[in-house]
């Protein structure tokens, strides 16, 4: 079966992409979407405690963001200032000294290389240094990794996540453009693990008085940790959408934490997920009789319509980019048809998209 890019395509007006946050998190709208029948409601997200069951375990993702974009400045020759510029600028096709350049940290391979997105990527060479915050932070660019991305050594003194903290920006998603008033609300209130370019959105319209309803409720919390990468950031850009490969991203799931979402299952409970982060990682960690193994690695795993679900049952989740991997794993559960109908329905009744926008429980 040929799945087609724009089998995924829904028009989607310009001013229904939320630039902020709520002030109340879960004040959010929610679309509930029956994934057998594709029926129907519209309510608010604090009432998603009224469609969660005693017996049933909600699946969060704890990771927490890092202020993962820096903006820096090319330094004229090597780790040298740019008062010792080179006179060999001009010959060089590379960037100027001086010359902006942005990285985005996407995932740590050792203690101080990272692989980064570097606008503006081409010019950035190996070789090329950049300079962060008047030269408290050094960044060397080693190589050129998969995807046109850099390999980055960074040369600094003291800690590494002060430093990051003190200089780096919350790396919001290309199609906010406001800034962002209070860097907390990009992160969920459970957040714990840092490492994520990008906030699991799902898991932003829980608040801790709404957890604490949910489990008073006689529901499971379980954590898991997925460390959201580029693939978040990266259009598909395929026809066939199987020729599509996913960025690798990096998760945990402890013992513990395993054993509940497996407790669950063998109760005949069900198993919601937080969001395709949540998802992707209990898919990642199944085995053929869905239940979860502990353990940590990495996942490239791409849900797609087609896809026989072994862990989850349902899944709260944001309204997507349209043609996105994202979009495509919630039709993978509910249908591509129930789906687009639901996503038309939003428009039409004026949902707010994507990171800062509402959501959606299909059940």
């Amino acid at each position: 079966m040929e799945l087609k890019k724009q089998d995924f395509y829904f028009d989607l007006p310009q001013e229904l992409i939320a630039q902020d946050p709520l002030e109340d998190r879960s004040s959010s709208r929610l679309l509930v979407v029956d994934k057998e029948t594709g029926e129907r409601k519209h309510t608010v997200f604090r009432e998603i405690v009224n469609y969660l069951q005693p017996g049933d375990c909600l699946v969060i993702n704890d990771t927490k963001v890092i202020p993962a974009r820096l903006i820096g400045n090319k330094l004229a020759n090597g780790a040298a200032d740019y008062s010792v510029a080179g006179e060999t600028a001009e010959s060089d096709e590379n960037l100027q000294p001086g010359a902006k350049i942005e990285l985005l940290l996407l995932k740590r391979r050792e203690n101080d290389v990272w692989e980064t997105l570097v606008k503006p990527g081409k010019k950035a060479r190996p070789g090329t240094w950049v300079s962060f915050g008047d030269g408290i932070l050094k960044a060397e660019i080693l190589d050129i990794v998969e995807e046109g991305n850099r390999l980055v050594k960074f040369h600094y003194e003291g800690i590494f996540e002060e430093i990051l903290d003190k200089l780096g920006q919350m790396p919001l998603p290309p199609y906010i453009t406001h800034a962002l008033q209070d860097k907390n609300r990009y992160q969920t209130v459970y957040a714990k693990y840092e490492g994520s370019a990008a906030a699991p959105t799902a898991g932003l319209h829980f608040t801790p008085e709404l957890l604490a309803d949910i489990e008073a409720k006689g529901i499971t919390i379980a954590h898991v940790t997925l460390h959201v990468g580029l693939g978040t950031f990266r259009p598909v850009k395929e026809e066939n959408i199987l020729e599509h490969h996913m960025h690798s991203e990096t998760y945990r799931i402890l013992p513990e934490e395993a054993e509940k979402i497996n407790r669950t299952k063998r109760e005949g409970g069900r198993v919601i997920c937080v969001g395709t982060t949540s998802c992707r990682t209990v898919e990642s960690a199944a085995d053929e009789n869905g239940f979860v193994k502990a353990c940590e690695g990495d996942t490239e795993i791409f849900i797609y319509p087609g896809y026989h679900f072994k862990v989850l049952d349902c899944l709260i989740t944001n309204f997507h980019l349209p043609e996105s991997t994202l979009l495509m794993l919630v039709s993978a559960l509910a249908g591509r048809e129930h789906v687009l109908e639901a996503y038309e329905e939003a428009v039409k009744e004026r949902y707010r998209f994507f990171s800062f926008g509402d959501a959606m429980f299909l059940k």
